[in-house]
């Protein structure tokens, strides 16, 4: 009897922890059959700033600035949110640049709203682009592609969970005469190479749950924990001229 007992815990317990959430979707409708296929991966250009190649993560920190970057490498040059903090770049960023970042969301058909697939992208660390599962969802701002707070995607390009997705980010910051802000900053994204934002005005100085900090001053690429795990690989930005 206490051996069936201790098999019992040990089945609950090592089924809960291997729980794999990148496994099959072969349950989930998908609307179109390339909504199932991982988006083409886009090398980054000559010049661009490579502040991810799936090998390691010198170019980041904890959001705390203090300690070292502690997601988990994975498999096929990713690297997976495990809790204890989001993590940013070293470097900060301002002026006018372009953001590509490749992302997946895992399969979690139990859970729901902000609970699923749940993390997000933020420019200088203020403004986020939302990453969330919303596949076949009608999006609202806090939807996956929305500008957190502020705008929804104008249409749903999202593929099915597990699947790998892309967000092409073109973010100016807010114009700035004698340290006061005069022109709020904007953003353009194009989600699996479909525009959903179009120079969008950025009217707020801090998103939610972003790292806040004077708008008239450089700030880092923060991506977002929030308890699901997410992942990232093939982060570049590429400065542009105004």
């Amino acid at each position: 009897m206490q051996y069936v007992s201790v098999l019992l815990v040990c089945v609950l317990a090592c089924g809960a922890h291997a729980q794999d959430f990148y496994g099959s979707i072969a349950d989930l409708k998908l609307l179109k059959p390339e909504d199932g296929k991982d988006i083409a991966s886009l090398p980054p250009p000559a010049g661009a700033v490579v502040l991810f190649d799936g090998k390691a993560l010198d170019h980041w920190t904890h959001k705390e600035g203090k300690k070292p970057a502690h997601w988990k490498l994975v498999d096929g040059g990713a690297v997976q949110v495990v809790g204890g903090g989001g993590i940013i770049t070293k470097e900060k960023f301002d002026g006018k640049f372009k953001l590509h970042v490749e992302f997946r969301v895992p399969y979690e058909p139990k859970a729901g709203g902000q609970g699923r697939g749940n993390s997000g992208v933020y420019l200088q660390g203020r403004y986020e682009v939302q990453v969330l599962e919303s596949y076949g969802q009608k999006s609202k701002e806090g939807d996956c592609g929305g500008i957190y707070g502020i705008a929804a995607p104008l249409v749903n390009a999202c593929k099915a969970p597990t699947i790998w997705q892309s967000f092409d980010i073109e973010f100016t910051s807010p114009q700035c005469e004698n340290g006061k802000k005069v022109a709020p900053g904007l953003i353009t994204v194009f989600h699996n190479g479909v525009k959903i934002h179009d120079n969008v005005k950025i009217t707020k100085d801090n998103t939610t749950s972003g790292m806040g900090g004077d708008p008239c001053t450089p700030g880092p690429i923060y991506l977002q924990d929030h308890g699901n795990p997410v992942q990232y690989r093939n982060i570049w930005l590429m400065r542009m001229k105004d």
